[in-house]
């Protein structure tokens, strides 16, 4: 049901969404590409490329103890196992989240980032400003994305190279032990895996 607040919000029409279906609109009237292709793309970029192939990898890491000592132990090998394979995963790290300790990934380079696992990467990430300032001030930039740390929690940030690129295992919400691993996937977000958010509390 729509409330009275609704006919006061705008849409910037200058935003990337707006401008983004605008041009599919554009290209599927003048016929250059079919919508229901377009749909098929995005679904698989979501699904199959984008953050739920990381996410189904920290699902599994959380149910399953063998497999989260050999994701962390060498992370290559299971992706080799899983069939997991593509853009700027030649080499990955998993750093684990645990009572006390808290990672967080950056590339103060440029932008290396696993896309594979987490599908394209947020302009925050790729930003001037936070490559700065997440290894000078990690706690306060933390705060300032909604993420409040205890203050005896040891912060870890990890710098990622174009040899190695690094994924962050959350730790599992209390409560989700009877959750399969469809239903734990979808508590893990992209951010969650980079370490500038936890995963999900249902």
């Amino acid at each position: 049901m729509s409330s009275e607040t609704d006919h006061h919000h705008q849409v910037d029409p200058r935003s990337p969404e707006v401008r983004t279906e605008a041009l599919e609109d554009l290209l599927v009237e003048k016929g250059l590409v079919d919508r229901s292709r377009v749909d098929a793309l995005i679904d698989r970029f979501e699904n199959d490329l984008g953050p739920m192939i990381g996410a189904r990898l920290v699902a599994k890491a959380w149910t399953n103890p063998d497999f989260r000592e050999r994701l962390l132990a060498d992370a290559d090998a299971v992706l080799i196992s899983e069939g997991v394979q593509g853009a700027e995963i030649e080499h990955i790290e998993v750093k684990a989240n645990e009572p006390g300790v808290h990672n967080v990934v950056v590339c103060t380079l440029c932008s290396c980032y696993p896309w594979a696992l987490l599908g394209l990467p947020p302009n925050w990430y790729k930003s001037p400003e936070y490559r700065a300032r997440i290894v000078r001030e990690p706690r306060k930039v933390l705060e300032e994305m909604g993420l409040t740390l205890e203050t005896e929690t040891e912060l870890r940030v990890w710098d990622s190279s174009s040899e190695t690129r690094f994924l962050v295992l959350p730790e599992q919400p209390e409560g989700t032990d009877d959750l399969d691993l469809e239903d734990l996937a979808r508590l893990v977000t992209r951010d969650s895996m980079i370490g500038v958010a936890k995963a999900i509390t249902p």
